[in-house]
């Protein structure tokens, strides 16, 4: 256990880009979030009406903004540890345990700063100004119930699948994330050549709990895949 929590410890020394830079994000897509709505008020939109919250809390930005960063994150994880922590003593079973639970832990910081931010914002009104940027539809429409699970599990989702491609990297060079991208994609695209004559059935029963199984499989599958690239990886 010593060793996982090593590991861990490691991924964590990277203080700025895991803790600061997700902020640093954020409020830059709060302040452009901002910047629009007040484009659309000029233009005549009237702050507080059904139309202005409609239209405002189907912004997506503050998650799509992270959501790159955080792939990133997961994939940087694996590809400039990996090497540093076997030079370390880790093994490569304890340094996928210490990074799946860095990418928890991650997860977890980043559910508390949203759902702080969702509660600030609720408490002012929206910020004095009937300004949306937490209290939007991708992140559960001001729903802290919805919210955190999102927040969580689509972190963890990312973390874990961006550090499946970071590892596949360090076994395969190169062309390792190219064909797992790859691969994916045939094995999405196959899966909706399936389900598309059943698009309208599967739409009409639609449950949020769908989500949050795909996102757990996706981290679980995400996490053997790390174990079985870096298994038989060479630390150059």
């Amino acid at each position: 256990m010593s060793t996982v929590a090593s590991t861990t410890r490691l991924h964590l020394n990277k203080r700025e880009i895991t803790f600061a830079v997700p902020l640093y994000i954020t409020a830059i897509v709060a302040v452009v979030s901002v910047l629009i709505a007040l484009m659309f008020w000029r233009a005549g939109s009237i702050p507080g009406t059904a139309e202005w919250i409609e239209g405002s809390r189907n912004n997506p930005g503050i998650a799509n903004a992270l959501a790159g960063f955080i792939g990133y994150l997961g994939v940087q994880s694996v590809a400039t540890t990996f090497p540093f922590a076997l030079g370390m003593g880790s093994t490569r079973k304890a340094f996928v345990a210490g990074q799946l639970l860095w990418t928890v832990i991650v997860s977890a910081y980043l559910t508390v700063i949203f759902a702080a931010l969702l509660l600030l914002e609720l408490a002012t009104g929206h910020w004095f100004s009937d300004f949306y940027i937490f209290d939007v539809n991708v992140l559960g429409a001001g729903d802290l119930s919805k919210l955190i699970p999102i927040v969580f599990l689509g972190s963890l989702a990312l973390l874990t699948a961006g550090g499946a491609f970071g590892a596949v990297w360090v076994r395969y060079g190169p062309r390792g994330p190219v064909v797992l991208g790859a691969a994916v994609a045939i094995v999405v695209i196959a899966a909706l050549i399936v389900v598309i004559p059943s698009a309208e059935q599967i739409f009409a029963s639609f449950e949020l709990w769908w989500l949050a199984i795909a996102a757990l499989g996706v981290a679980a599958a995400a996490s053997v895949g790390t174990w079985l690239f870096l298994r038989s990886a060479i630390v150059r």
